[in-house]
């Protein structure tokens, strides 16, 4: 595997999963956020720490950016995602730059022109994998598919797992190479990972997996439902 060096603005529950399945995944890859609360040296040692402010141009100069693979703008604010996109792409020249879309009101917003290439909103994919919508109306409205080549897979977790119980990053570590989680489906509802959540009973764990990483994960969870992407 090629390494990639990625950089993470924002180290909320999505930015700090991102990176721990990057990062084992043998990427150098550097987390960016203002907030001192979000930073966790210990939690993730692997991964490189800036603790200052995205979407500052001299921050992301200090970062040496322009020397990055690739962005990944995953904070929790539309409005932040938006101006650290546009920055990458327009004032160092990222090659590839990769947008969360937190409100899908805002969908239109993420395009070429604000420096993104690849845009991924958590609500519309958790929405579309409820309701079963094929992947040519994902593209008729725009989404583009969150990681070019895999496959969506989803388990249940039953009382025999040995995941149930303890915290999320023992799942996410356990992970072969290749698989992302993305979503957790409980009795709450739906959320993004979260590495210090209790896994529980009957929850349906979403994931990203690379189809050659299927038996794997299979083998780690049970038998698991995958759905190919269309651009596979």
């Amino acid at each position: 595997m090629v390494e990639v060096r990625i950089a993470i603005a924002g180290a909320g529950s999505v930015g700090r999963s991102i990176a721990t399945e990057l990062a084992g995944n043998g990427h150098d890859v550097l987390l960016i956020d203002r907030d001192t609360r979000a930073i966790g040296v210990d939690d993730l040692p692997q991964v490189e720490w800036l603790l200052a402010d995205a979407c500052e141009l001299a921050t992301l100069e200090d970062a040496r950016l322009g020397d990055f693979d690739v962005v990944i703008a995953a904070s929790s604010d539309d409005k932040v995602n938006l101006v650290v996109s546009l920055l990458a792409k327009t004032e160092f020249d990222v090659p590839r730059v990769i947008a969360r879309i937190n409100d899908p009101v805002n969908e239109w917003l993420f395009n070429e022109s604000w420096g993104v290439d690849l845009a991924v909103s958590p609500p519309r994919l958790i929405a579309d994998l409820v309701e079963g919508a094929a992947d040519e109306d994902l593209d008729d409205e725009g989404t583009l598919p969150p990681l070019p080549g895999a496959e969506i897979a989803e388990s249940v977790l039953h009382a025999a797992s040995p995941f149930v119980g303890g915290p999320e990053r023992e799942l996410t570590r356990a992970l072969p190479k290749g698989v992302a989680l993305v979503a957790v489906l409980g009795s709450g509802g739906v959320r993004p990972p979260d590495p210090g959540q209790t896994l529980s009973v009957g929850a349906t764990v979403v994931f990203l997996a690379e189809q050659d990483a299927l038996d794997a994960l299979e083998h780690l969870l049970g038998p698991v439902d995958a759905e190919e992407d269309s651009a596979g």
